[in-house]
């Protein structure tokens, strides 16, 4: 059994361009917490082979996903929870004043390097 405590400062930036800070990690997944400042939009990615679950902590904003024959805008709020199922493209935002945190848990463990693609995007990144 594992126990952690959220990192004070990022670890890390996410492919999109979110500050990240690694919580926990096992066999079957992994979770990180996201941050995103006020303004900033994220570039938008697909990934290969990992799919996530986000639960919105604090914040305000906008996630874009297009995956088959479906695609739409949800907007980012606290208590929102949104899927993005592997190869599912996808961009955010934060359109609010404050900065956006959320809690991404990730499906099977992130494997590293190369599992991000950069796609086209609904709005131009500012990162």
């Amino acid at each position: 059994m594992k126990q952690t405590k959220l990192p004070e400062h990022p670890d890390a930036k996410s492919p999109a361009g979110a500050d990240i800070r690694f919580v926990m990690d096992g066999p079957t997944g992994n979770m990180i917490h996201s941050t995103v400042p006020p303004g900033q939009i994220n570039r938008a990615t697909r990934h290969k082979s990992v799919s996530e679950i986000w639960h919105v902590l604090e914040g305000h904003g906008q996630i874009w996903r297009r995956g088959g024959a479906e695609e739409g805008t949800v907007d980012l709020e606290p208590g929102v929870s949104i899927d993005i199922p592997a190869g599912t493209a996808f961009q955010y935002r934060n359109t609010g004043m404050v900065p956006l945190k959320f809690i991404c848990i990730a499906m099977p463990p992130w494997p590293g390097e190369g599992e991000a693609e950069f796609v086209e995007g609904i709005w131009a990144a500012t990162v």
